[in-house]
């Protein structure tokens, strides 16, 4: 899991120019976070905990749009959009079958192919050494370290099994950054500049601000995420033999909303649980939740201790880059197995997909297509991923009017799972076995194989 949350940190702070006492001070707090957000779900009372073992970690479709924000405006704008979309999240918890319609396979899948595509570069860049202008982009030592742990990730893929396979990103880390030093390419200078230990603040980057624009953003990337983790509760509740019911849900995406909202106070990010915990659980064979808090209460004791998320700064560029080309690469083909159900034989679907994705893409291919318009516009039409989500809601609503309105008769996320996949839980208490193995072969979060904590941090 450890792979996972140091992920998204590196990747926001640089894109976003932190320093490296910044840059410790943010993996150390998401480490610690990412444990404080799973024992919030793990928690069952009336108010918020789904109780199954799922771990949350940071929601990696979240990156790109904080970057964004982060750059277009300053980074209390950030937070403050990240804890107005956790409010909105619990306010909404108790009738969220009402915007879950707005978000069938179509929509989420085109919204998570374009968010992995539009990362590819990212990664592709970080390959070459980080910076296009430098003298020594794209030198054969950068290449080979990034292609060396390119390798290292299929080979544990191909022939690593169980636990191992899970960790195949955080090896290929690894390894790499040990030839890396082999090299003479590691600088240890961040392990020896941080401290040895912190007590997490909140509003350690300032004042929260809250913009319109940037709000309504995360928002739709909060309700993609609740989305998806409607069906690895389910998947779960399938494994453990607990029938997850409304109420449950309800439960769930209120931890999920006091989980990102705690992650603006404490200027970190938006947590959702790991799809991969539905394979974890199902190859252990570990069903209880004991094993998770253990977890949990490790990842705020690692948290605590800044030297341990300085660890991630010792990773070069290139190594950073082939990791995170595997793990974009993921991201984008998770959104296309949403996909492989749609009818694409309805011509209409096919415009749907075809102008988002395209919207998506160009869009952040030109920035500057936009520039003329006001800046609160641009926060739009500036922002491939915002552009490519609206156009499949609104597209997806024009087109399939009728059926969205029929929708509207299904009173709960619940009621709309079982209608897609019919069970018997009254006598069986469990999903179908093709529905069950149709969830944990085909995670809906987009998170690659290679991460987890057994859905937001790595393992």
């Amino acid at each position: 899991m450890y792979a996972g949350a140091v992920a998204v940190p590196l990747l926001i702070g640089t894109g976003l120019g932190f320093n490296e006492a910044q840059m410790t001070y943010l993996i150390s707090i998401d480490i610690f976070m990412c444990g404080v957000a799973t024992l919030l779900q793990l928690t069952v009372n009336k108010f918020f905990g789904i109780g199954l073992p799922v771990v949350l970690g940071c929601a990696i479709q979240a990156v790109a749009p904080l970057i964004l924000i982060g750059q277009t405006h300053e980074v209390g704008t950030v937070y403050g959009s990240i804890i107005a979309a956790g409010v909105f999240v619990v306010l909404i918890s108790g009738f969220f079958s009402k915007v879950e319609k707005l978000f069938p396979p179509i929509v989420t899948g085109t919204v998570i192919t374009t968010i992995g595509l539009t990362l590819i570069p990212v990664a592709v860049t970080k390959m070459g050494g980080g910076d296009a202008a430098a003298k020594t982009f794209g030198e054969p030592t950068n290449l080979i370290l990034a292609f060396v742990t390119i390798i290292l990730i299929l080979a544990v893929q191909v022939f690593g099994r169980g636990f191992i396979r899970s960790i195949a990103v955080l090896i290929g880390l690894v390894g790499g950054t040990v030839l890396a030093a082999l090299l003479g390419q590691v600088d240890l200078a961040a392990i020896g500049h941080a401290p040895m230990f912190h007590v997490p603040q909140p509003f350690y980057f300032g004042t929260p601000k809250f913009e319109p624009f940037s709000i309504l953003l995360m928002i739709i990337i909060s309700i993609v995420s609740m989305v998806e983790s409607t069906g690895v509760y389910f998947a779960l509740g399938d494994i453990v033999g607990k029938q997850v019911k409304e109420d449950d849900l309800k439960r769930g995406y209120r931890a999920e909303g006091l989980a990102v909202i705690l992650g603006g106070l404490f200027n970190t990010f938006p947590y959702t649980g790991f799809s991969q915990n539905v394979g974890l659980v199902q190859l252990s064979g570990i069903k209880t939740r004991r094993p998770i808090y253990f977890s949990a209460i490790f990842l705020i004791i690692l948290g605590l201790f800044p030297k341990v998320g300085a660890l991630a700064q010792i990773i070069p560029e290139p190594v950073l880059g082939g990791g995170m080309l595997v793990m974009f690469g993921m991201v984008a083909v998770q959104g296309m197995k949403m996909l492989s159900k749609v009818d694409y034989n309805d011509e209409k679907n096919l415009l749907i997909i075809a102008i988002s994705i395209g919207f998506g893409l160009g869009f952040n291919a030109t920035p500057t297509l936009f520039a003329k318009l006001p800046e609160t516009v641009q926060m739009f039409t500036g922002n491939g991923i915002v552009m490519s989500s609206l156009s499949a809601i609104i597209l997806n609503l024009l087109f399939h009017a009728s059926e969205v309105s029929d929708q509207c008769v299904r009173k709960s996320p619940y009621n709309l799972w079982h209608q897609r996949h019919p069970t018997n839980f009254d006598t069986h208490h469990s999903l179908s076995v093709s529905a069950r193995q149709s969830i944990i072969n085909n995670p809906i979060l987009p998170i690659p194989s290679g991460i987890s904590v057994g859905k937001a941090g790595i393992v």
